[in-house]
């Protein structure tokens, strides 16, 4: 993690949050698989993701180093903070694949123009038409939103095994292609998600 040596004893450059040849805290990576020493991979094993976390925030917590040098004070507390990001954020498939698209220079489709397949905007239309009637008073249309709140709902659990699927696939080839794909499921799965709030928050 130090690409010029220890900082401390001057040894040669490693890839490592404590120097192997003094054991003294190093400036933490901001890459969170990094960070935590994993292969970066979409699907992650969550158990180990997890004991992973518990053993590096006993070995970075600031209370070790209160009597620590400024060096290690300083990077005790950059090193818990990029640990509690990175944890959030990994534990999460989607914020996890967020993350490497953005690593990878992968941006989301612009707001305002989502990628969603026609049949998916004829039943927004018909949503928005039941939510607008809802609010001037028409309690039939309540039936109209429950019925189109499971379907969508229905809709992100199938993106949801979309991106299982290429998950695996990255996982497997590494490519590219298989991460813009990934990168289009989530543009719909955000629109989804977005119109279940707006359901949710009509009903």
């Amino acid at each position: 993690m130090n690409a010029e040596g220890c900082w401390r004893c001057g040894q040669e450059p490693h890839d490592s949050l404590f120097c192997r040849f003094c054991n003294t805290l190093q400036p933490p990576t901001q890459d969170y698989y990094r960070f935590f020493d994993l292969e970066r991979r979409l699907s992650i094993d969550l158990a180990d993701l997890h004991k992973r976390y518990y053993s590096l925030s006993r070995l970075v917590h600031p209370d070790h180093f209160a009597r620590g040098t400024p060096n290690e004070k300083r990077f005790a507390l950059d090193a818990t903070a990029i640990l509690n990001d990175a944890f959030r954020t990994l534990r999460d498939p989607v914020a996890r694949a967020e993350y490497v698209l953005k690593e990878e220079g992968i941006q989301a489709a612009q707001d305002g123009a989502p990628r969603v397949p026609p049949e998916l905007l004829e039943d927004v239309f018909e949503v928005k038409t039941a939510l607008e009637g809802l609010r001037a008073g028409d309690t039939a249309a309540r039936g109209t939103l429950a019925v189109a709140l499971d379907r969508f709902r229905a809709w992100r659990s199938r993106a949801d095994c979309e991106l299982a699927a290429l998950f695996q696939q990255y996982d497997a080839d590494g490519g590219r292609e298989a991460l813009v794909r990934v990168r289009a499921v989530l543009d719909r799965r955000k629109y989804i998600a977005n119109l279940i709030e707006e359901l949710e928050a009509g009903l």
